[in-house]
């Protein structure tokens, strides 16, 4: 929300610039309308328009003009407005980043993921042995499709094929690879060709990946059965560990049920993916020393899971 200074405060003097008329006029020059840009502002039209006022007085010169029921940019207006936008927006933004949020003493951490799968099995059942490791750091989890903002409250990102727009640390954590698993009582002791007579479950939410499996396998989708459709691979493991079916998923959201027991890789299924997983710890972070070491952990943890796969 914007928040306006009181008005015996608006009136502009030679020697100080006034910073909040420049945003609201930047703002109705943007949105096209002071009714639009008061809604944007969280303020009212009446405020929008004191602001105007007291940046017409300031630069001596009118910035918006009447044409019937509408206001237009004058053509000092527009000259004014693209000189002023781009760097009033870079010092939000650069504000945005470098900013320390309240209670930035708790030792607290939030972890954004585009990977909801990874984060249910591999990522969630490990945050005890980091939280241990740092000294009782708490790590909230949230998950997100949408890409990422610098006003999204996030310490780091966990995603496959999201990027950051802002400053950040990186680290490659996991290439993928992909497997084929059945219930052990399905597959045990079958060969590759069982694709050919077993329904495959269908991902949604990665199209991707069947595609990719085939071509890897020399196979087409004429030479499967096509399964049951599912959002999520979290959602579709139940129903390959009970039913009488088949998944290709990424090999690291299936290697605990492997040891386990639960499923089994049919033999030669294996086959790499092209995408790769990545953490970013953005600069604006409160903690971006505990950010930094949590991604340094994951790496850590993604490359142990990966040995104990190839062995």
């Amino acid at each position: 929300m914007f928040i306006l200074a009181p008005e015996q405060t608006m009136a502009a003097q030679d020697d100080e610039v006034p910073l909040n008329a420049i945003r609201a006029f930047v703002t109705v020059a943007r949105e096209g309308s002071v009714t639009r840009a008061a809604t944007t502002l969280g303020t009212t039209q009446s405020s929008v328009s004191r602001y105007l006022s007291v940046l017409r007085d300031y630069l001596g010169a009118d910035l918006m003009e009447r044409r019937g029921r509408r206001s237009d940019l004058t053509e000092f207006g527009r000259l004014f407005a693209n000189a002023v936008s781009e760097p009033l927006e870079t010092v939000s933004f650069t504000a945005k980043r470098m900013r320390r949020r309240a209670g930035a003493g708790v030792n607290r951490i939030v972890v954004r993921t585009s990977l909801s799968t990874f984060a249910f099995s591999l990522l969630i059942p490990n945050l005890q042995a980091f939280s241990s490791e740092a000294g009782g750091v708490i790590v909230d989890i949230v998950s997100s499709l949408a890409p990422p903002t610098s006003s999204d409250h996030f310490d780091i990102l966990i995603t496959r094929d999201l990027s950051v727009v802002e400053p950040a640390d990186s680290w490659e954590i996991y290439n993928e690879e992909l497997v084929c698993v059945g219930p052990p009582n399905l597959v045990t002791g079958r060969e590759l060709s069982i694709v050919r007579s077993t329904p495959i479950l269908n991902i949604t939410s990665r199209p991707d990946i069947l595609p990719t499996w085939l071509r890897a396998m020399n196979l087409s989708s004429n030479d499967i059965r096509a399964g049951a459709r599912y959002d999520h691979n979290y959602l579709a493991l139940p129903a390959v560990m009970t039913g009488k079916c088949l998944l290709v998923a990424p090999e690291i959201i299936v290697s605990d049920l492997v040891r386990g027991g639960a499923l089994q890789i049919i033999p030669g299924s294996r086959a790499p993916s092209g995408m790769q997983y990545r953490a970013y710890a953005v600069d604006r972070s409160a903690h971006p020393e505990i950010a930094r070491s949590f991604c340094r952990w994951l790496a850590r943890l993604c490359k142990k899971t990966a040995l104990a796969q190839a062995a």
